[in-house]
């Protein structure tokens, strides 16, 4: 190995900026932020897994708490890491250890997979005396390695979709869990971002009618300490180390830095088939866990400079998020760190917006989550981030916390009220159809009034945390063993209702009212106003046994069974998916206020009784109501004198309903457009001024108001 005085690696000066390992075409540009240390190393090795470390060479420059040098002599493909001089003094907050190696936060690939031993953790693991301890022991062997890589791509004039948020329709799923079983991917892409670019896997989403797709975090991530001591890993990838690097455990190529390619294609072949790229991203915490966890990269770069700690006891992290730290993003290094990782997927990798993994966390100043917090305003300000697509998860564990309906102008927000509210309602809850009406309208109690439109609500019934669609309807209970804690783990009320059996049955009265009521809840998602949200897999009877924190089952349990999905299923999301596309009226993105559609006393949106007259105030406070009744219109334009009606009837009685139409203003002459029954219990419909509208079922009616 190269000594620090050794002058066969010639090192220039360099720049502070830009951060992270930068070819120009003619040599390697490194700068690190690692403001409090009194050294930084930079390490380079011929292979990822075992290679020895070649060189460890001081940078030599200093400039606003960044180290850096230029390095004539290095090309793309070098494999590096840092080491960091300084201080080890936990009860002061200062975790620096120079036997360990470190990742670099801007690092553009990460090559090879993290090995779990002693080595990783900065104290002696075991010792009485805990992380106060300190370890000599070199994790290099240990660690993945960073890679430079050239950046240039054909991106053969991509253009990004640009679709108007009240016009999509978001599909979440996992980038290894979507193809790793599909018969037509051929077997070497599945489960990578090759898979998804396969004309099979495209097809089937354009098929489907999909035109977003969420993908759950692909940043480089790290598996717990905890997994890997009970034989599991962590599939869904919240456990981010690398905020550029695209996660080599989905990558087709064996070259280290080919992921990177490999994801670009991906994009833009999504891209070529008029489908947005969203990206799940986790901002908030780190791979590297609480004070006993290992060190990696930030805490060995500049443990105060990246997490909140303790104030008065900053030996301890301090946790909003669950996970055992917190980035502080009330510092401005951790601010830009943020920032340039969101500008660079946008600017080089060309996706088209982020979901925000516990987003309120990000907002908090010293305490409390602030719409005026730092975090909120420079995204608001940047020419880039803010004119792509931002969706805020937003709720995160600590105090004050859950924020749904507080983000500001420009965001959208998973409405978890939106969730609950329709769950509870198909589950046959008493005192439901109020907000049901609400969350219907695109929930305009929690955005209008900050001059949010409805596609500011992302909707969901089902997403990858929880049950799947299938499971909702199947089990009352969850059934986490296999995640090996006892069944401790997971959200303990669901607001599920199995429909008479506990998991599988063969009961075909219990079958029957389950696939009736997962095409129920579909309705109540894709009929609504605001931005739909579909899991993978809800399509087509995707189970996971009754599992709904299924985050460490990296098999059978959380990957789409393509051999098994139902296929009647499938048809009707299709067939509901191309009737929400056809029908703009369900997709609006200004407030149905319920004024005068026209010169007649018809309202844009009313409400009645399955009795036929409009709801009163006293209705909508009767508890045993389950019954919803709306009419829908818009008003006619001088460009569109014929605006398009709609009266659909969501009964979630357990018992059939005489639904009797609306009359004088809202007299129509009715036709069946869309239903939640089978095709023979459709044709066994009839109707002329009311419908027998049978228990547990959705009715759309449509026709032309001339």
């Amino acid at each position: 190995m190269l000594q620090a005085n050794d002058e066969q690696l010639a090192q220039l000066p360099g720049s502070d900026y830009p951060l992270g390992a930068n070819w120009d075409g003619g040599g390697v540009n490194f700068a690190v932020y690692a403001q409090n240390a009194s050294r930084v190393w930079l390490c380079l090795f011929d292979e990822a897994a075992s290679g020895a470390e070649r060189v460890r060479v001081p940078l030599h420059k200093f400039t606003h708490g960044v180290w850096h040098g230029y390095f004539p002599d290095l090309r793309p493909g070098q494999l590096y890491g840092f080491r960091a001089e300084g201080p080890y003094q936990p009860e002061a907050g200062e975790r620096y250890n120079v036997n360990k190696l470190l990742l670099d936060p801007y690092a553009r690939s990460i090559s090879g997979e993290l090995k779990w031993d002693d080595a990783l953790f900065g104290y002696e693991l075991g010792h009485e005396s805990g992380d106060l301890t300190f370890s000599d022991k070199d994790s290099a062997p240990f660690m993945p390695k960073c890679v430079v890589i050239d950046q240039q791509f054909d991106w053969q004039n991509d253009r990004m979709p640009r679709l108007a948020r009240e016009r999509s329709v978001i599909y979440e799923a996992h980038v290894k869990g979507l193809s790793q079983l599909h018969p037509d991917v051929p077997e070497e892409l599945r489960g990578t971002y090759a898979g998804i670019a396969h004309p099979a896997m495209i097809g089937y989403l354009r098929d489907l009618g999909i035109n977003t797709i969420e993908l759950l975090p692909v940043h480089t991530f790290v598996s717990d300490h905890h997994l890997h001591e009970r034989g599991l890993s962590n599939y869904w990838g919240y456990n981010s180390i690398g905020f550029f690097a695209p996660d080599r455990r989905y990558a087709s190529g064996s070259e280290p830095g080919s992921e990177v390619a490999e994801f670009k294609e991906m994009v833009r072949r999504l891209h070529e088939a008029g489908i947005e790229v969203i990206l799940d991203v986790v901002y908030n915490h780190t791979g590297e866990g609480n004070h006993m966890g290992p060190t990696l990269c930030f805490r060995g770069l500049d443990n105060h400079g990246y997490y909140r700690l303790e104030p008065g006891q900053a030996r301890y992290y301090r946790d909003y998020t669950g996970t055992g730290n917190t980035l502080n993003t009330t510092v401005p290094n951790v601010l830009r760190l943020i920032m340039d990782s969101l500008r660079y997927w946008i600017t080089e990798m060309h996706v088209d917006g982020f979901r925000f993994d516990l987003a309120s966390t990000l907002a908090r100043e010293q305490f409390d989550v602030s719409r005026d917090s730092a975090f909120l305003d420079i995204i608001y300000q940047d020419p880039v981030i803010s004119q792509v697509k931002l969706i805020a998860e937003p709720w995160d564990v600590g105090d004050g916390g859950y924020q749904v309906g507080n983000f500001p102008q420009g965001w959208s927000e998973w409405n978890g009220k939106f969730r609950d509210c329709w769950r509870r309602f198909w589950r046959g809850d008493e005192g439901t159809i109020g907000e049901v009406s609400c969350r219907f309208l695109g929930s305009p109690d929690l955005y209008q009034a900050d001059s949010r439109m409805p596609s500011a609500s992302i909707n969901f019934i089902t997403a990858h945390d929880g049950f799947s669609l299938y499971d909702l309807v199947s089990y009352n209970e969850k059934h986490n063993a296999a995640n090996g804690e006892e069944n401790q783990d997971g959200e303990s009320e669901n607001l599920s209702w199995n429909c008479g059996a506990e998991g599988e049955t063969e009961d075909e009265q219990v079958l029957n009212l389950r696939r009736r009521q997962q095409r129920n809840l579909l309705c109540g998602l894709l009929l609504s106003q605001g931005t739909p949200m579909m899991t993978a897999g809800a399509e087509c009877g995707k189970t996971q046994n009754g599992n709904n924190n299924a985050y460490c089952q990296d098999n059978e349990i959380s990957w789409l069974d393509w051999e098994r999905r139902d296929h009647d299923l499938y048809a009707f999301t299709r067939a509901l998916l191309a009737f929400r596309r056809d029908n703009p009226i369900l997709s609006q993105d200004n407030w149905i206020m319920g004024d005068r559609a026209s010169s007649t006393d018809a309202r844009t949106v009313a409400w009645f009784t399955p009795e036929g007259g409009e709801m009163k105030t006293k209705h909508w406070h009767e508890a045993h109501r389950k019954t919803l009744c709306i009419f829908l219109t818009q008003r006619a334009s001088n460009h569109d004198m014929a605006a398009a009606t709609l009266y659909l009837i969501f009964n979630a009685s357990h018992e059939a309903i005489n639904v009797t139409f609306p009359r004088r203003a809202y007299k129509r002459s009715w036709e069946l457009a869309f239903a939640s029954l089978e095709p023979q219990e459709q044709e066994a419909l009839t109707w002329q001024q009311s419908v027998n509208c049978p228990p547990h079922c959705v009715l759309v009616f449509r026709s032309r108001e001339k």
